[in-house]
């Protein structure tokens, strides 16, 4: 923690807050895009995407989890979805899962999480759409399991009225994404429903 503080401390001798792009972050910000991951501390979306700050508006939880439309009245996750489309406008929003993820490692192994009465609830969330994978015959690795759970995430992400009005009218664009932890490698969803790294 001391790092940290430290760091902290001495965060504005290390960055040029005189520059325009800092006394322009106070005017306003305009994100490009809303970023949609999980809370795991090695998943870095400014670090991943180079966005500079202002660029990207983050949602973070458990295993990237959008409850459906409705789902939770007052959740903070529907209050993020819908400001940045009502209020930042954001024309992208990329739902990304990732390698080594622990949440979805508890719903691949059906780890008991009574001790972790609140993950198990979250976790809830997730499992109906994930149990075609889950209960199968075979354990499937754990990277497919991610990246269906990135999947049913977009479609949860579907369901809500303001993501369903831009996306009818060409102003909105999803994207779902797979970042290796361990390469650096992120691998994109194609139209046919299969996750590649971009050749580019």
């Amino acid at each position: 923690m001391k790092a940290l503080l430290d760091r902290a401390r001495s965060f504005r001798r290390r960055v040029d807050f005189e520059s325009g792009e800092y006394r322009k972050l106070a005017e306003g910000q305009y994100p490009e895009a809303l970023f949609i991951t999980c809370s795991d501390s090695r998943v870095i979306p400014a670090l991943i995407t180079g966005a500079r700050p202002g660029e990207i508006f983050e949602l973070r939880n458990a295993g990237n989890i959008v409850p459906s439309y409705g789902q939770h009245a007052a959740g903070g996750e529907a209050a993020t979805i819908e400001y940045a489309l009502e209020v930042l406008g954001v024309q992208d929003v990329v739902v990304c899962g990732h390698s080594h993820c622990g949440a979805m490692g508890a719903l691949r192994s059906g780890d008991d999480l009574t001790a972790l009465p609140g993950v198990d609830a979250w976790l809830r969330l997730a499992r109906p759409s994930l149990a075609p994978v889950l209960t199968g015959p075979d354990e499937l690795p754990l990277s497919d399991v991610v990246q269906r759970n990135v999947v049913n995430q977009l479609a949860a992400l579907r369901s809500y009225p303001v993501v369903r009005q831009r996306l009818d009218s060409d102003r909105l664009r999803l994207h779902g994404w797979y970042y290796e932890v361990d390469t650096g490698q992120v691998h994109e969803l194609g139209e046919d429903g299969r996750f590649r790294v971009h050749a580019g």
